[in-house]
């Protein structure tokens, strides 16, 4: 293994802040996974894994053992129209939705351009576009780091919700080195969102094919989202919250224009942004971050910055929505190391 110390982290998370681990190594086999706990053990460390960094607010100094996950790797079981697709924890998200389209899988086209890996999906249970990961998720292999053993786990097990999972209940427990999703040669389109259906409806596409629905979101996205190479973001920075159709009600008797979208039974999902948005933040830079021009639930880095300048001004933007709407936002990425 190399183990490299004091190593900076900077180019490692998509915001970009400037970070420090004490120790760090990239692991690309389970074999270099189990080495590294090993070693992480025997020296005393805490054991921190990273992903594609694309969902963590990473703080200055990292102590411990920081575990870049670079497993990687592709195998594909064919039953009929079925497909079972087994990926390393390492790939990345978006090339596996890419390749997964041009294979003719579909499942996970709406969740195109997400950042990050396959091993964090789990985790957050990632979503776009009324899909999320657990609609095609088969099972998972993980190590438990506290039994010092492999671990399958099946949708069940992972108790799923809407962004969370056993996971992110439990973090630093379960390392995931191998996610097997089930694919689909039928196409079956998921066009939930009112975005997607408009994009289609403009150029005349009654029944658009696989590709076009990855290629419509993508560009939907693109024209929303900024680049993480260009402009530090991590994505979505809260959740849209979900409240009862009671609750729901009385805020439309005050706001008509409310975005809003079905849930559970009894249950209303709320446009984060547009609360966001109504509150007059969009656009808002304060220092060196800010809140996107495009898109009022993305939180910009513009450089130069630090971890608290956000935390800072994501608070002010709970604090506002709350005043005015009553409804509480929760942050959507998670500080980095896990506590």
């Amino acid at each position: 293994m190399n183990i490299q110390h004091q190593c900076p982290l900077d180019q490692l998370n998509t915001l970009g802040f400037p970070a420090t681990a004490e120790a760090f190594v990239s692991v690309t086999s389970e074999q270099m996974l189990t080495d590294a706990v090993h070693y992480a053990d025997k020296q005393g460390l805490k054991l921190h894994i990273l992903g594609g960094g694309s969902n963590i607010l990473v703080t200055p100094n990292v102590s411990g053992l920081v575990v870049k996950m670079d497993i990687k790797g592709r195998t594909v079981n064919m039953s009929g129209d079925s497909a079972l697709l087994t990926l390393g924890a390492g790939e990345e998200w978006h090339k596996t939705v890419a390749w997964s389209v041009a294979q003719g899988f579909s499942g996970i086209e709406s969740m195109a351009l997400i950042p990050g890996s396959v091993g964090a999906a789990p985790v957050q249970n990632i979503g776009a576009y009324g899909t999320e990961l657990k609609d095609n998720f088969v099972h998972l292999r993980a190590y438990d780091i506290e039994q010092k053993r492999w671990v399958d786990f099946d949708k069940k097990a992972c108790q799923f919700a809407y962004r969370d999972s056993l996971f992110k209940q439990q973090p630093g427990r379960y390392i995931i080195t191998e996610v097997t999703l089930s694919l689909s040669k039928v196409a079956a389109p998921r066009l939930k969102y009112a975005a997607l259906q408009g994009f289609f409806d403009q150029k005349g596409i009654n029944a658009p094919s696989l590709s076009q629905i990855f290629d419509a979101v993508c560009e939907v996205r693109r024209s929303k989202l900024p680049d993480p190479a260009t402009l530090g973001n991590a994505g979505s920075f809260f959740k849209n919250p979900v409240i009862t159709n009671s609750q729901c009600d009385a805020l439309i008797s005050h706001f008509p224009d409310l975005v809003r979208y079905p849930d559970q039974p009894g249950y209303t999902k709320l446009a984060a942004g547009w609360l966001i948005d109504q509150c007059h933040w969009k656009g808002k830079r304060q220092g060196n971050v800010g809140v996107y021009d495009k898109q009022a639930l993305v939180l910009v880095h513009y450089g130069d910055g630090q971890l608290d300048e956000l935390l800072d001004l994501s608070e002010q933007i709970q604090t506002s929505v709350q005043s005015k709407f009553g409804v509480s936002l929760e942050r959507e990425p998670q500080i980095f190391p896990l506590i």
